[in-house]
């Protein structure tokens, strides 16, 4: 990258870089750091071109870990950094591309030595290096002290104040991704970190006032999901296709300009996948997501996590229930669009999940929209494919349709909202289904998925909550989803005989040896009673309050009839068993009264006859299936590594050893 570099084989050669990371201290004023600023390549977007990057530049950054105590660059390049930005605004504004280029520049390599201090090192350590100038070999200076916080203050007042345009885009970015790999210590901890330097500088002091103008920008990068602007953007207009970017610039840098190396090369043509992401909102989500999980100081609360659960629709003009100088408004309209098309993604599903749990403003709105199908099918396509999910993606989505269910407006509407032709449901052709129908066929096709293959009790428990909670509103069920609800219970049923068949042979097999422990069949069946116990509530639930908006569940339940036999005289089920039976009888009835050979439309005939002739006193009344979610104690135990192993995951700009990751195994993302 000197004058004459162009590949980042050269790097570790570079003369500019030898002298940053090399046993001389270097000024602040000195001319060097227009030398060091001036080079121009497309910052590298994606974790793979940074891993070729970090490769070359390691032994630069070890040297300069072992000699910045002695030289204090580090800092002075910090300086140069802060001395720059304080022009930042006003260069925007003036299109100044020379000043943001060169502002853009210092903070890539800040950002990027940044990254290897922190793996190597303490937070206490980290801040020492921030310290050191270049007086006396090892001495602290005093006005030093703070230029951590003197640097998470800019960063976060670049991100806030400076306007977002093609030149800007590049360091708006790498700011977001800076404050990131500040955070990023806690990768390199067992422990969930609940006492960190860079966590009370956030917390405390001169970045605190800029808490809600942070989330609001944050907010506002995702729901914009601006794209990366034209590679060499922000630096010149290319004059080649190929071309270099090194032009005579008469503007007073300094002669020797490190010239154009590529990663994907500034003159490359961009992947159809890289034009239509937008690297600013993925990493700006994912900051929101980190300081939303950091956790409360001893003293304060996290006001990041405030000022999530507070904010306020700009078209809300009621004055705020409580004092919160963290409060903001922003344009629910756009962020509701912007979270129905995001929803591929687990950040945005994350995100989704917070402000549905936390902010009741956001719930209250989106409950009250009437598209609610624009955001349900994204969350039902993943619970769909969730082959092809990782759990956590797949738990936070069926814990928004639990809070979701736990809204009787919401379980109504559903039902209202008639889909056509859902391409990607391939098990059956649906040329027309209501919302909730659909919901109840993927819900039960996730049960029957964990059944045969994760066997997990929690992806279980909520999946049926949720049905549950619909249950009491299930109105004019599609047929296939009727049958669905029976097959899943006939699948349970055989469950509950192979499981039963199982612990009777194992103990008589015991009697003659007692050798061997006998497997925990008890424990297994009493979780599987347990499921089809909720499953018998669910049904009884749907016929005792509209039986006669479900001619196909009673349709459905009539033709497998004989499933239910063996659980009438069951100790476990024989209350819930009343009303079903009772239904069963009923119809079965009136349908021998009818005479043979009938055909469906006349079978559904004589039902929706029956369920008016029904008297509803007749049906025994159960307390309504109301199941909310509720939140595990110590919640960051999860959702902190799971928002860093989306950090470690994501394919925009950032690239850590997976060595050095003490938090999470490699397999647990």
């Amino acid at each position: 990258m000197g004058a004459n570099s162009s590949s980042i084989s050269e790097l570790p050669e570079n003369e500019y870089l030898k002298k940053l990371s090399g046993a001389e201290p270097i000024s602040e004023n000195d001319p060097f750091w227009n030398q060091l600023l001036s080079f121009s390549f497309t910052t590298p977007t994606n974790s793979a071109d940074l891993k070729l990057l970090e490769e070359a530049t390691i032994s630069v950054c070890k040297s300069l870990v072992e000699k910045n105590p002695r030289t204090g660059n580090l800092g002075s390049l910090i300086k140069v950094f802060l001395s720059r930005t304080k022009e930042l605004k006003i260069s925007a504004e003036c299109q100044n591309h020379l000043f943001i280029w060169q502002a853009h520049n210092a903070l890539f390599i800040i950002c990027c030595l940044l990254k290897v201090f922190i793996s190597r090192m303490s937070e206490e350590e980290l801040q020492l290096h921030f310290t050191y100038e270049e007086k006396a070999p090892g001495s602290y200076g005093t006005e030093c002290e703070d230029l951590v916080e003197e640097l998470l203050c800019c960063l976060i007042q670049l991100i806030v104040e400076i306007p977002l345009l093609d030149i800007t885009y590049s360091i708006s970015l790498e700011a977001v991704t800076t404050l990131i790999v500040f955070l990023s210590c806690q990768l390199f901890h067992k422990e969930i970190l609940r006492e960190s330097i860079i966590h009370k500088y956030l917390m405390h002091g001169r970045c605190l006032p800029y808490t809600s103008r942070l989330v609001k920008t944050l907010l506002y990068n995702f729901i914009r999901q601006e794209r990366s602007p034209p590679p060499g953007t922000h630096v010149f207009q290319q004059q080649t296709d190929g071309g270099g970017l090194l032009y005579g610039i008469a503007s007073g840098v300094a002669t020797g300009l490190w010239t154009v190396f590529t990663l994907g090369g500034v003159g490359s043509k961009p992947t159809p996948q890289l034009e239509q992401c937008s690297p600013l909102a993925n990493q700006s989500l994912l900051l929101l997501l980190v300081l939303a999980n950091l956790t409360d100081a001893p003293d304060t609360p996290n006001p990041y996590r405030q000022a999530i659960m507070s904010f306020k629709n700009t078209q809300d003009s009621t004055a705020f229930s409580s004092p919160n100088p963290h409060a903001f408004q922003i344009n629910f309209n756009s962020l509701y669009t912007a979270l129905c098309e995001q929803q591929k993604s687990d950040q945005a599903t994350l995100l989704l999940y917070m402000l549905l749990h936390q902010n009741s403003n956001v719930r209250t709105y989106v409950l009250a929209r009437t598209d609610i199908e624009n955001l349900v099918l994204p969350i039902l396509e993943i619970l769909y494919h969730v082959e092809e999910r990782n759990s956590h993606h797949v738990y936070m989505a069926l814990i928004i349709l639990l809070i979701l269910t736990e809204d009787d407006g919401f379980n109504r509407s559903i039902h209202e909202v008639i889909l056509k032709n859902i391409t990607w449901y391939a098990e059956r052709v649906l040329t027309e289904i209501s919302l909730g129908s659909l919901l109840i066929l993927v819900v039960i096709r996730t049960i029957q998925y964990n059944m045969t293959r994760t066997r997990d009790k929690y992806l279980h428990t909520n999946c049926l909550a949720a049905l549950a909670n619909m249950s009491a509103q299930f109105r004019s069920l599609h047929q296939y989803a009727a049958q669905r609800i029976i097959s899943l219970f006939s699948l349970l049923s055989k469950k509950h005989n192979k499981v039963l068949e199982q612990a009777t042979q194992s103990l008589r097999g015991s009697l003659g040896s007692n050798d061997s422990p006998l497997p925990d069949y008890a424990q297994d069946l009493n979780v599987i009673e347990e499921v089809i116990r909720m499953m018998l509530e669910i049904i009884n639930s749907c016929l005792t309050n509209s039986l006669h908006h479900n001619p196909n569940l009673v349709y459905a339940l009539l033709y497998k009839r004989d499933l239910f036999e063996q659980f009438r005289t069951h100790p476990s089920f024989q209350d819930i068993m009343q009303n079903i039976d009772l239904v069963i009888s009923f119809f079965s009835s009136r349908l021998e009264q009818a005479g043979a050979e009938l055909s469906v439309e006349r079978v559904l005939e004589i039902i929706k006859q029956g369920a008016v002739a029904l008297p509803k006193d007749r049906l025994r009344k159960f307390p309504e299936l109301k199941f909310k979610y509720v939140e595990e104690e110590q919640p960051e135990e999860f959702f902190i590594p799971y928002v860093w192993s989306l950090v470690y995951n994501s394919a925009v700009a950032l690239y850590w050893n997976p060595h050095d990751i003490q938090l999470f195994t490699m397999d647990s993302g």
